[in-house]
């Protein structure tokens, strides 16, 4: 046998099953990348794997092994996903900040899906790391009271947590809206608190994120009058002010 095909998730994970079946080092083939690797739609489903024709070199051939042709390069971002099998391991020398540049590949090509272009820069905050997207017609990205931001940001962080070994925590903002959603927000927990000190009688609020809760609660922790609590289920647990 001196030609195999194999599969993988990976490129290297493909030559390293050719390589068991032929029984020889990588210095003893050439490589010839029949299928690259795909993350699937969106980085997430109908992944497909690699495929590779292994040839195995002749031992009378002059060519040696310092000169058989190694894999065949690749973008940065496409040898970074095989190396580590889709799941860069910050142990093996993957620094973190790729699992941040998986999460803006994944928004831009979300962008793209919905006919936006866009650019995304990663703003490393204390407590977390921020994606600010730039780009014109960012409302549709937002949506109605910043539903849609909210629910990519869920998906942005489950794709960068998947390229890494710790817990990464990442909050999209566009157009300066999270700033903008906080300001009406305590606004409003302002608002809402005269009312009840004025009625006396508790105010339950719409259903709202756990990152919008915690506006309000810190909005009005310190207040002399009111407390808040919050009550529910997610996605529908809201915040409720009361007398204290």
């Amino acid at each position: 046998m001196s030609k195999v095909v194999a599969t993988g998730k990976t490129i290297e994970e493909a030559v390293e099953r050719g390589l068991s079946q032929l029984g020889v080092h990588k210095d003893r083939v050439t490589v010839n990348v029949l299928e690259q690797p795909s993350r699937g739609f969106l980085g997430l489903i109908g992944a497909k794997g690699a495929k590779v024709e292994l040839t195995l070199i002749a031992e009378a051939a002059p060519a040696s092994a310092a000169s058989a042709p190694s894999l065949p390069q690749q973008s940065t971002r496409e040898s970074k996903q095989e190396a580590a099998g889709g799941v860069p391991r910050q142990d093996s020398g993957h620094p973190v900040e790729e699992a941040y540049q998986e999460a803006v590949h994944f928004i831009v090509d979300v962008a793209k899906s919905m006919g936006l272009e866009v650019e995304v820069e990663v703003v490393h905050a204390k407590e977390s790391t921020v994606l600010q997207i730039a780009g014109p017609d960012l409302g549709l990205l937002i949506g109605r009271r910043g539903q849609t931001l909210d629910a990519l940001q869920y998906l942005a962080n489950i794709v960068a947590n998947r390229y890494s070994d710790s817990f990464i925590r990442l909050i999209l903002d566009a157009e300066n809206f999270r700033e903008r959603r906080k300001k009406t927000l305590e606004e409003l927990a302002d608002r809402l608190a005269g009312r009840v000190v004025r009625t006396r009688k508790e105010v339950v609020l719409e259903p709202m994120s756990p990152q919008e809760r915690k506006i309000i609660h810190s909005r009005l922790q310190d207040h002399k009058q009111v407390n808040t609590l919050s009550k529910g289920e997610e996605p529908n647990r809201r915040v409720v002010i009361t007398l204290k």
